[in-house]
């Protein structure tokens, strides 16, 4: 099974309208996503961090921490999202153990990123990026 045949097989799916927000900064969370269709934008402030397109997860850190949203998540596009919680997590694993490959690679690219902008700019910054998961 590939990872975007398991986004499409999740128990619940959410589409949203263009300028729908998924999550905001600051918003506790206990689930992660994976875009099926349409961009997200990931934000903080007023600043785009990144723009995420179909294959790309975001939210990671809601399976592995109970700290807070780091960023804001809004549709740019109407979109359709696979909702994945910790269940769904450890299917996807499972069944597709490349999806834990691309979820760490996401987190370490998000460590990479704050570290890069923590040095560029005074005081706290929180970069996340969706990890890609086109084959």
């Amino acid at each position: 099974m590939s990872v975007r045949a398991g986004f499409a097989n999740t128990q619940e799916q959410r589409e949203l309208a263009s300028g729908e927000t998924v999550f905001a900064e600051g918003d506790t969370g206990r689930e992660m996503f994976g875009l099926i269709s349409g961009t997200i934008a990931l934000r903080t402030g007023d600043r785009t961090v990144r723009v995420l397109e179909p294959g790309d997860t975001f939210g990671e850190m809601a399976i592995v921490s109970e700290a807070p949203r780091s960023l804001t998540a809004v549709a740019t596009d109407a979109a359709v999202l696979a909702v994945i919680d910790e269940r769904s997590f450890l299917f996807l694993v499972h069944e597709t153990p490349m999806f834990a490959i691309q979820v760490m690679r996401s987190l370490a690219e998000r460590i990479r990123e704050l570290d890069a902008l923590s040095q560029d700019e005074p005081g706290p910054a929180y970069p996340s990026r969706g990890s890609s998961l086109r084959p």
